[in-house]
């Protein structure tokens, strides 16, 4: 089964290009970290190249290296930010993995002892929480 195209209107496209707002908390010339508007859990992030792949699967590997590294540096931030026991990454490929947005991201989800995720298809969160965890993030980022 032949791979499907990149589409430029996808929801993060749309964010990279400043046409959707974000709440970002980190940027560089490869890679932005935003809060997802549907968190599973305070301080859900998501880490995403700047580079056009549906997901890992179509990636060019050179995107991996900055992705990750960035992955790496969000993860420590969000766990100290948020005071959390430690931390989910998790990156779907595909409709049947649980992929909903086809460019190539990763959540970042800090997480604390005996408390479930939420489901992510929950409500949006309110913007000023959003901002403020944003914030705590930045910070801990040293942003």
């Amino acid at each position: 089964m032949a791979e499907a195209a990149y589409d430029t209107d996808n929801i993060f496209a749309k964010i990279l290009r400043g046409e959707i707002p974000s709440h970002r908390v980190y940027e560089d010339e490869a890679v932005i970290a935003f809060m997802d508007v549907m968190p599973q859990g305070p301080g859900h992030t998501l880490v995403v190249p700047k580079a056009p792949s549906r997901n890992l699967l179509d990636a060019d590997p050179s995107t991996f290296g900055p992705l990750f590294t960035v992955v790496q540096k969000v993860a420590l931030a969000v766990k100290e930010a948020f005071g959390a026991d430690g931390v989910t990454v998790m990156q779907f490929n595909e409709p049947a993995s649980g992929q909903t947005v086809y460019h190539l991201h990763v959540h970042v989800i800090p997480r604390f002892d005996d408390i479930p995720l939420k489901p992510h298809t929950g409500g949006m969160e309110k913007p000023e929480i959003l901002a403020g965890n944003a914030e705590k993030i930045r910070t801990a980022l040293g942003n």
